[in-house]
């Protein structure tokens, strides 16, 4: 199977790049207000839904999945993934330290000593915020 070219590391200053290249080249910046970047991204979030909607709980790394499952899972991250990187590029926010601010946010909000013997009696997962 032949692709891109393969990149040593993928950033998001490297897709917002990307993205806002896409959209130039087929005049699209026109189109891309706030409001309608997040109804694009709630579409794909729906879409990417549909992929686990009938498949009960799936275990880590998919591994009844067949490949071309797993193809179609990572194009339909890939345009969650992609909307987001250009909502909060068209909305002035660095994604990457918004990210990380809210892991240390968390940090604080739910700390590891006091979530370490806290589990959910469904699934068995430390709550997170």
């Amino acid at each position: 199977m032949t692709g891109p070219p393969a990149i040593e590391s993928v950033t998001l200053d490297l897709l917002k790049k990307k993205m806002q290249e896409f959209a130039k080249e087929r005049n699209w910046e026109q189109f891309h207000s706030p409001r309608n970047l997040l109804l694009a991204l709630v579409g794909e979030v729906g879409e990417l839904s549909e992929i686990f909607q009938w498949k009960g709980e799936v275990p880590k790394g998919l591994p009844d999945w067949k490949e071309e499952e797993k193809v179609h899972l990572g194009e339909e991250l890939s345009d969650v993934l992609l909307y987001l990187v250009q909502l909060s590029d068209i909305c002035g926010i660095d994604l990457g330290k918004a990210a990380l601010r809210k892991v240390e946010l968390n940090a604080i909000k739910y700390p590891a000593s006091s979530q370490n013997n806290t589990t959910n009696t469904n699934n068995n997962s430390t709550e997170s915020g």
